[in-house]
């Protein structure tokens, strides 16, 4: 099996069919509280977009009712933004919960995202003395984001703890949970 380049990689990911969609639908879910202004936003969540219908789930039977009325003054809107036509709108209360599941299990903390608690989660970790980590804006192509991403990794790892049998860097976790990075001690396991 030959390798390819990872710009090669992710230009063929580009080219598929949903990605465009995928992409649109992300830069929809952008625009919307600006679209239908923050009151309306906070009672509804756009879903999906199937066949340039756009399926958004409502808080209560009465928000899909009302939207309904403005649903062309927002078809005109999103339109002017997006690159795909969107056709009509369809508010249902139908998805509502399990969209609202969705949002708290990213936003409700450590209880709900298991990966928090991990060993190997380093995320918060600051060493003394280090400032937080520079955000930049995201890169256009795909060889400029590799390497923004491997220069915040290498950013990230520099100040972690070394792993006293291979030496590399290690999340403070992973130390105190088995002594040794997660690699060697599955190297321990298996032999």
């Amino acid at each position: 099996m030959a390798f390819e380049s990872l710009h090669h990689v992710l230009g063929s990911f580009e080219n598929q069919g949903g990605w465009q969609e995928r992409q649109q639908f992300k830069r929809l879910l952008a625009y919307w509280p600006e679209v239908v202004g923050l009151a309306v936003a906070s009672q509804t969540k756009p879903v999906a977009i199937q066949r340039g219908v756009l399926k958004v789930a409502t808080s209560s039977p009465a928000w899909a009712q009302n939207l309904i009325f403005e649903r062309q003054r927002i078809l005109e809107k999103l339109n002017t933004r997006l690159t795909i036509e969107l056709t009509d709108i369809r508010f249902s209360t139908a998805q509502w919960h399990s969209s609202q599941r969705e949002n708290s299990a990213v936003t409700s903390g450590p209880e709900a995202n298991p990966w928090q608690d991990h060993p190997s989660h380093v995320a918060n970790f600051q060493a003394p003395n280090q400032s937080p980590p520079v955000q930049a804006a995201a890169p256009k192509d795909p060889q400029t984001a590799f390497q923004a991403w491997s220069a915040l990794v290498q950013q990230r790892s520099q100040h972690l703890p070394s792993c006293p049998r291979c030496h590399c860097a290690t999340p403070p976790g992973e130390l105190q949970r088995w002594s040794v990075c997660a690699l060697c001690v599955a190297q321990q396991w298996r032999g």
